[in-house]
């Protein structure tokens, strides 16, 4: 988090005016205000010769100096005794800044609680240090702290300007330190009134980003769905980012709202928002879902083609019964082979006796049904001796055909349709005989 560096860099253009003595110029918008400003305490005059050695510190550390300006401002803290609060702030600030830029922020933290303990100062120049204040301990893990020091800022703010609101970006704050603090409730509390204050200015302020993906989080954890949905779709409309798209599908699939969810994916794929093997996927699973297993094989295929996903037997598998359920049998047949030989069970060799039989294919669904029952884990052993009875009759395997139903008719799932099909055979069967006998 970027600290205020208005601020880190003795606030430069107080430093080169002349109103450092007469404390902080503001607008006076009315008459309430204008009281205020007549009441505001006077700040001490910054001499020109701290100001020139705090010039130095800066010039040095700005250069990459660190250490030589750290003994100008060890040489002025010398001479405390002398300075005035004005003075003395100015060099803790100064020492806040160096701190910071070394990525020492405890020290840094130490620095600008200096700053804010010389009084009186410039109400400004302690609010901005009182806001870096809680930036840094924010970063530090230091919620409460973070709250206190935005708390203190605030308070200022309402004795110089009671009725102006309290800024967007001090709200947001408290709302990350209040979601830091798994305190959902208050962090949504804050984080939405910052949302709505710049919605709805008249300047025409955009919401940051990452406020909207802040107040998107605490939805979530507070497991508001539909708000989470609204929140991406701001972020949809204002922010062209692949991960928006991706997430308000999900939202819509959360939801059961799955027509909208295949929508939202497939202008996410227009845009090439599509890019993942993951995503590619689910938009495939949508596909098959929406009853287009046409769509779902042709992504699948192109996923695989181009090495987003790997040729598993999971992706494999998908991809054939996609063919299959789009009638595309011959292109079903080989993937389906290949995910098969992948399998530890028989079960995707069942699956392809079926498609065999269906396509009149007898000798190949005997075969396959058979490596099935072998490889075994079958969740319907019944239903392979079924496709390869079937097959057998076709072929004019009589015998052996009953043979096979007659094994279907041991499991209870294929035990009805064998029986059926057993008396068809063997009526068959006998009607063939008695040709036979006859024509003899």
């Amino acid at each position: 988090m970027a600290i205020n560096k208005l601020i880190l860099k003795l606030a430069t253009l107080l430093l080169m005016t002349s109103v450092l003595s007469s404390g902080v110029q503001v607008s006076v918008v009315n008459a309430q205000e204008v009281e205020v400003e007549r009441k505001t305490k006077r700040v001490p005059t910054l001499r020109s010769k701290v100001y020139d050695q705090l010039s130095r510190a800066q010039g040095l550390a700005d250069a990459g100096n660190q250490a030589e300006a750290f003994v100008i401002l060890d040489n002025v803290k010398s001479k405390a005794s002398s300075m005035n609060s004005y003075e003395l702030a100015m060099m803790f600030n100064f020492y806040a800044f160096i701190h910071y830029e070394a990525e020492n922020y405890d020290q840094a933290i130490a620095a600008f609680e200096n700053v804010v303990q010389q009084q009186p100062i410039p109400e400004t120049f302690e609010q901005a240090t009182l806001f870096s204040l809680a930036q840094l301990h924010m970063m530090r893990g230091n919620y409460d702290k973070t709250i206190a020091n935005i708390e203190r800022w605030e308070d200022i703010q309402k004795t110089l300007y009671p009725s102006k609101d309290i800024p967007a970006k001090n709200l947001v704050l408290k709302a990350q330190a209040m979601y830091q603090k798994q305190d959902y409730a208050t962090a949504s509390k804050y984080i939405n009134a910052a949302v709505l204050q710049i919605e709805t200015n008249d300047l025409g302020f955009q919401v940051d980003e990452q406020w909207y993906v802040l107040q998107r989080a605490v939805y979530f954890e507070l497991k508001q769905p539909e708000n989470v949905k609204n929140v991406l779709l701001k972020l949809v409309k204002n922010f062209e980012a692949p991960k928006y798209w991706l997430q308000l599908a999900g939202m819509y699939g959360e939801l059961e709202q799955e027509e909208k969810q295949l929508a939202v994916m497939e202008i996410a794929e227009q845009k090439s928002f599509i890019a993942t093997g993951s995503d590619m996927f689910n938009l495939a699973q949508l596909y098959y879902y929406h009853q287009m297993p046409y769509k779902a094989a042709a992504i699948m295929q192109k996923a695989i083609d181009v090495s987003k996903l790997p040729e598993n037997e999971r992706n494999l598998t998908f991809l054939a019964q996609s063919w299959n359920l789009a009638k595309e049998t011959e292109k079903a047949i080989p993937v389906m082979l290949a995910a098969a030989k992948l399998s530890e069970t028989g079960e995707l060799y069942a699956q392809l006796g079926q498609m065999y039989l269906n396509m009149d294919q007898w000798t190949q669904a005997i075969a396959a049904s058979q490596q099935a029952i072998e490889k075994g884990g079958l969740r319907n052993e019944g239903m392979s001796h079924l496709v390869i009875g079937l097959a057998q009759f076709n072929v004019g395997e009589y015998n052996e055909a009953l043979t096979q139903l007659a094994k279907a008719q041991e499991f209870d799932s294929s035990r009805g349709m064998a029986q059926q099909w057993s008396k068809f055979v063997e009526g068959e069967r006998n009607q063939i005989a008695t040709y036979a006998s006859v024509g003899s």
